[in-house]
């Protein structure tokens, strides 16, 4: 069972999305051990302070190492007792951007710890000294990175065997082969006066699958050419 910690001041924006769906049966069936934390559970003054002004002047402020530390090293020693090696990771527009292809590697750590970063940013002795991996879902800035550890951890999560109610959905997903998926009909055949590609009703499974192969090359080289590319 794969384990996932999210280090975050808004646990509330996580728990969420991650309690309902698949998520929900994954959880419930023991496919993930997910944990979300609030990270002022890691803070010792009285009004759980998590961040200060940045040295040297600007707009902001920036979180403290301090808590972030704290934290992360209570849950390794944890995984290390469970006999797991921890992955930390920084949820940051400044990261290498998440697509498919690093979900797949993430797939095979056993443990993941996610900082959720807030405010103008994060101490950087942080990234320097403790993480493992800057991850950015996209070319844009979001209010905190709690949004983005969702999008993370549903895409991860739903490739553990069993996450979905067939094998094969997963490996038929857009980006799995490079592509686009093909586009998907269901009843009526007919609506509105559009119809359902007639291969799709003939029942020759082989002439289906050619369709669809040429329908998501068509499909990628008009909404992601980049893809192709």
């Amino acid at each position: 069972m794969m384990k996932i910690d999210i280090l975050t001041l808004f646990p509330e924006i996580c728990r969420a999305p991650l309690g309902e769906s698949m998520m929900k049966r994954a959880q419930e069936n023991k496919i993930v051990d997910l944990r979300i934390h609030n990270l002022r559970d890691w803070t010792t003054d009285k009004h759980h302070v998590v961040d200060d002004a940045p040295f040297g002047g600007g707009q902001g402020m920036v979180m403290k190492p301090e808590p972030i530390f704290d934290a992360v090293e209570e849950l390794r020693e944890k995984s290390k007792i469970e006999n797991r090696k921890s992955k930390i990771i920084l949820m940051s527009p400044a990261g290498r951007r998440f697509d498919q292809q690093m979900a797949t590697q993430l797939l095979r750590e056993s443990h993941l710890i996610i900082i959720c970063g807030h405010y103008e940013g994060i101490d950087h002795r942080v990234i320097e000294q403790l993480v493992d991996r800057e991850i950015s879902i996209g070319d844009y800035v979001l209010t905190n990175g709690a949004i983005a550890a969702v999008v993370l951890v549903d895409a991860i999560v739903r490739l553990l065997p069993g996450a979905l109610g067939h094998e094969q959905s997963a490996a038929d997903d857009s980006f799995s082969s490079g592509l686009l998926e093909a586009p998907q009909y269901t009843r009526p055949a007919e609506f509105r006066g559009w119809r359902v590609p007639d291969v799709l009703l003939s029942g020759n499974h082989g002439e289906i699958e050619t369709w669809r192969k040429e329908e998501a090359k068509k499909r990628t080289r008009t909404n992601r050419p980049d893809l192709l590319r």
